[in-house]
């Protein structure tokens, strides 16, 4: 256990901000994913025809193109549009974008596909008297949408956000391709120093099963929390 040792010694440091580095870019991705989900869930429901097809056309896209291919475009193509930009304005250098920000956005439009089937399931299994109840009750839109939907939505799609969550945490480990330092990456460069390829990759297993454990905990203590009552 040598090689987990904090400080000089092992790699217990590096490993520990690595994963504290991956839990806050699978946060800040699944929140891009629901902001987009919130946006497009409302497409598809839609009447419009081409609100329906713009909210059909990003779930089929990016669940179907892989991560990884999301990733890759994402972060050179960032690049190379930050640089034509900068041309304009008679830099010439390269630029490279930050691999935080272009891993978690990647990432959340990937979490955000699936969240909008998520959203747009959960808000159809509301019973339709809800509705109804509200607009003869005389809500306003805004009204009902926020105290009557939304909570209710919440509720139904929580095991599937569980789900999402599960998807958007695995998927950080492709961000390693951009350089950024989480698990997979600090295991990489362990593993490469020490010549010890089984040991860390397995420890990274471990890392990843033991978020996967407290993150289902967690949620299955919302879900028994918010499921009172119905």
């Amino acid at each position: 256990m040598g090689l987990l040792a904090f400080g000089d010694a092992g790699w217990g440091d590096e490993l520990f901000y690595a994963t504290l580095m991956t839990i806050a870019v699978a946060i800040t991705a699944l929140l891009i994913g629901f902001f987009l989900a919130s946006i497009f869930a409302t497409f598809k429901l839609s009447k419009n025809k081409l609100l329906n097809l713009l909210g059909s056309f990003y779930t089929t896209v990016f669940r179907g193109v892989p991560e990884l291919l999301v990733i890759y475009l994402f972060f050179f193509g960032g690049s190379g549009a930050v640089m034509f930009v900068a041309k304009i304005f008679g830099y010439d250098g390269y630029i490279e974008v930050n691999a935080f920000l272009t891993g978690a956005i990647s990432i959340g439009i990937i979490s955000g596909a699936y969240s909008t089937e998520v959203f747009r399931g959960a808000v159809q299994s509301i019973d339709k008297g809800q509705f109804e109840a509200s607009k003869v009750l005389g809500f306003k839109k805004k009204i009902y949408f926020l105290k009557v939907i939304i909570p209710q939505m919440l509720r139904l799609a929580l095991p599937n956000i569980s789900n999402v969550w599960q998807i958007t945490l695995k998927d950080t480990s492709l961000i390693s391709v951009t350089g950024l330092v989480e698990i997979m990456r600090q295991s990489y460069v362990a593993a490469g120093s020490t010549r010890d390829p089984l040991f860390f990759y397995s420890f990274a297993g471990i890392l990843y099963l033991l978020l996967t454990f407290l993150s289902l905990k967690i949620f299955n203590r919302l879900e028994n929390h918010y499921g009172k009552g119905f």
